[in-house]
């Protein structure tokens, strides 16, 4: 098992190419420098932060989500670098198409770092990203087509002109529209929006929520999963249920004026009249493993860069009050970097990382709300005697209430897992059977635990894992489950090459093919255990509990694209626990 991983590594199939007729943005050139990078991208795609003066709700929805993390997440850099690296660069510009969809049309070269990268593209799905998006365009994966332009760039929204008083009043609010003469003090907008057609359609989140890679297979397939789903035959659309007032119900939506002018000199004036107001939270299943102090997203000015905040200690609770008072007397007794030497950034670094944290804490609520109301876990259900020296035979069922999409749903092969944690507590209060459980990396106890194949834990046969897997035929052995689906050549200079025989022909790429393990919509699946006799060794009171957990990556996949000892940390502390309970029963 760990020779055949060893001689062949799966990888990613990207597209290497554009479409035909797709048309790539100009290279930038190598001498330009941050300053004018920016200064391009104020002129073209200007950054969420300038829509936040006038949009602070939506802003600060959208500052929480997976929209605003999709280029910040460190998870996403060290995969996209990973397989370039792997595939000698052969999948180019494919994933940064949809997580750095301003950066890919600026033509900022694909390896640059963060900090390297303007403020829009650094925001990964950013508000220009979806509302300067003037037509679908779902047959390339990530094709945005955002129309280039200033802050007096016309935006798309879903409702035409009626209502925006402030477009009709401009001079008296001291806004300055497109066409207008400057005006000293004058806020600068876009026009009255342009009703979209599109946006309000489930079809708008094709670009980049159904993914197939270059030779044939479909790396995400969230839409196909709608499209046949009972909500897409009641006509319930996406932005029904992940921009509405519960996360993952169609529960309709709040109300309430769009905008409010920040007046020079006086009040906020909230000028729209109220109308329906979408939650740009976009609610899921991920969770941030980013350091805290560069997400979620701020529309102030962070006063430390990139480089400044990789390097603080907030684990340590550097500029904390009780960290501070137990080494105020040796200020470098910690070694502190440069950066850090004064006490009063440390202080004022704290601040931004506390305030970061419990607004993840508010979207691991919301999280947790989503997945309890879009799942039932029901059981146990036993099966025969329940009796001393008889083996204990039970079951749960695991429902998908969600009408729209399989559980789980989101990007296939790595990511995400959600699996059944199940424990039997004997009379004595001692664990004697677990399954669900994980090893001493983190990892499941399947077939990709170190701790399997070294023998030192023992295989959990048992194991209801719903993670969609890959399997591919290797050069030993028959298929393999693998959680990426394309074979790393045998040779010196690997490319990543379309297959030899049409997809069309057998509905797969020769040699991979994708193994769904998520339960459709409204649909059920029952996880069936059987504890060995030898176990049940005494009467009394045993005890059953039961979890269902949910993680957006696996540890063996965290260490195959190189990620940190503290994201890997970050990642098991964000495991959600759903439906946790448990249940007490005899033994005679």
């Amino acid at each position: 098992m760990r020779e055949a991983r060893a001689v062949f590594i799966v990888l990613l199939l990207a597209g290497p190419a554009p479409a035909i007729g797709q048309q790539l943005p100009d290279t930038l050139p190598e001498d330009m420098d941050a300053e004018a990078l920016q200064e391009l991208a104020d002129a073209r795609y200007p950054s969420a932060t300038a829509c936040a003066s006038c949009h602070p709700k939506q802003f600060a929805e959208w500052s929480i989500s997976s929209h605003a993390y999709a280029s910040m997440s460190p998870m996403f850099n060290k995969f996209e670098q990973a397989i370039n690296n792997l595939a000698q660069g052969t999948p180019a510009y494919f994933c940064l198409r949809c997580h750095a969809s301003v950066g890919t049309a600026l033509g900022e070269r694909r390896d640059f770092a963060l900090w390297q990268r303007a403020e829009s593209s650094r925001e990964g799905i950013t508000c220009v990203s979806c509302h300067r998006v003037a037509e679908a365009y779902g047959k390339v994966n990530g094709e945005r087509r955002i129309t280039p332009g200033d802050m007096g760039e016309v935006v798309h929204g879903p409702f035409d002109r009626s209502g925006y008083i402030a477009m009709l009043s401009a001079p008296r609010v001291n806004i300055l529209v497109r066409g207008a003469a400057d005006r000293p003090g004058a806020l600068r907008v876009h026009p009255e929006p342009i009703q979209s057609e599109v946006i309000t359609q489930s079809e708008f989140c094709v670009a980049c929520h159904q993914v197939q890679v270059h030779p044939g297979i479909k790396l995400e397939t969230v839409w196909e999963e709608y499209r046949n789903s009972p909500a897409a035959k009641e006509g319930i659309t996406c932005q029904d249920c992940h921009m509405g007032t519960v996360p993952g119900q169609p529960s309709g939506y709040s109300s309430g004026a769009a905008a409010v002018v920040p007046r020079v000199g006086g009040e906020s004036w909230s000028y729209d009249q109220p109308r329906r107001l979408a939650d740009h939270t976009f609610v899921g299943p991920g969770y941030p493993i980013s350091h805290p102090g560069l997400f979620p997203m701020s529309a102030e000015e962070s006063p430390f860069t990139i480089q400044e905040w990789l390097t603080f200690d907030y684990r340590s609770g550097w500029g904390s009050a009780e960290f501070e008072s137990r080494h105020a007397g040796d200020p470098d007794a910690d070694g502190f970097p440069p950066e850090w030497q004064d006490r009063a950034r440390r202080e004022e670094a704290w601040a931004i990382v506390r305030d970061n944290l419990g607004r993840w804490d508010d979207r691991k609520k919301l999280r947790l709300q989503l997945m309890e109301g879009s799942s039932r876990l029901d059981g146990p259900f036993f099966e025969g005697r329940r009796a001393v020296g008889q083996p204990l035979s039970f079951k749960y069922k695991i429902t998908n209430l969600n009408k729209g999409h399989n559980m789980p749903s989101g990007s296939l092969g790595a990511q995400p897992q959600l699996w059944l944690n199940v424990a039997l507590i004997d009379p004595d209060g001692k664990r004697i059977w677990e399954s669900g459980h994980l090893d001493s990396h983190g990892d499941l106890a399947d077939i990709h635990s170190r701790d399997v194949a070294a023998g030192a834990v023992e295989h959990d046969a048992e194991l209801v894992n719903l993670e969609a897997m890959f399997l591919t035929t290797n050069i030993k052995g028959t298929d393999r489950e693998m959680y990426l689906p394309v074979n790393f050549d045998a040779d010196q200079i690997p490319f990543i090459r379309p297959g030899s025989v049409p997809v069309s022909v057998l509905n797969h790429p020769p040699g991979a093919r994708m193994e769904k393990r998520s339960i459709p919509p409204l649909g059920s699946r029952w996880a069936n255990y059987k504890v060995p006799a030898r176990l049940i060794g005494k009467p009394g009171t045993y005890r059953l509990a039961v979890r269902l957990r949910s993680r957006s990556e696996p540890i063996y996949f965290m260490d195959f694209v190189g990620a940190t000892n503290d994201m890997k940390r970050a990642m098991n502390e964000g495991i959600t626990d759903v439906h946790p309970y448990a249940v007490e029963f005899d033994v005679r």
